[in-house]
């Protein structure tokens, strides 16, 4: 990782659980040396001691990065801790599902530069996605964020925080919608007399090597799809279930993204 910022000034990663070790884990990886980290947790893992990282050691004055990783709901607590790192230079990057800029503005000052970002949980083995928006104070700061983030997947800049909503609808929750598609994938292979782990062994490696071919195809998804589709075959049998406009993807993950994406709103609103 190149960043003469953050190699000269050092990290503050605020909270390391699962996401928290994802990133870090990244990021040594990428060749950020563990002397340039400092690590603020109540809890940390063995894992993150042994990293050498600062473990709740006395933080740098004026640290390049300061990424908050904690739960929207220990935000009021955890906060104290950073509040007097916010000198104008230093740029604050969450993490924090559902938490606005203007909660953060409110208390660093809306002269910091300020970066949300939504990662989902594929990150935690590098094959996530994170969305970026910033404050007006931030726009400078996010290639740097850009680089951060990308330690753990792909990484996009939105046009504004208004779209952060949808985006939670469509890859925040969506490993979530995708995990529920493997149980009931398996469950249906169960129903046609599969054994239980032969079926979600199936569903998983299913599930996962039609992902990796949509990733990698020059083709897009509707056209994959009808590559697979026989005329008056197994899959198109199958399909008239799945694509029913009435009962099936069509009416059903539309409606789903709209109900994460109004929920991300109403906690956005308190």
């Amino acid at each position: 990782m190149q960043d003469e910022r953050i190699a000269a000034h050092g990290l503050v990663l605020l909270g390391c659980g699962k996401m928290g070790s994802a990133m870090l884990a990244g990021w040594l990886e990428r060749g950020l040396p563990a002397d340039k980290v400092w690590v603020l947790d109540p809890g940390p893992s063995d894992w993150v001691v042994s990293t050498g990282v600062h473990v709740n050691a006395p933080l740098p004055d004026a640290p390049a990065v300061v990424l908050i990783a904690v739960k929207p709901q220990m935000m009021g607590n955890a906060l104290p801790a950073i509040t007097a790192l916010a000198n104008g230079q230093t740029v604050f990057i969450s993490v924090a599902a559902g938490t606005p800029i203007s909660s953060f503005e409110r208390a660093f000052g809306a002269n910091t530069p300020i970066i949300r970002a939504m990662p989902n949980t594929p990150s935690a083995v590098g094959r996530g996605i994170t969305a970026l928006c910033a404050n007006v104070a931030g726009q400078s700061a996010l290639g740097e964020a850009e680089l951060l983030m990308s330690a753990v997947g792909e990484v996009v800049c939105l046009e504004s925080e208004a779209q952060m909503d949808a985006v939670t609808g469509v890859s925040g929750s969506g490993p979530a919608y995708v995990f529920h598609l493997i149980e009931t994938l398996a469950a249906g292979g169960v129903a046609q007399g599969l054994p239980e782990e032969l079926a979600l062994q199936l569903a998983k490696a299913t599930v996962a090597g039609a992902g990796a071919l949509a990733m990698q195809s020059d083709e897009d998804p509707g056209q994959l799809r009808v590559n697979v589709t026989s005329p008056n075959g197994t899959t198109q049998a199958a399909l008239e279930v799945l694509m029913d406009p009435d009962r099936g993807f069509p009416t059903l993950l539309p409606e789903a993204v709209a109900a994460a994406a109004n929920r991300s709103k109403e906690l956005a609103n308190g």
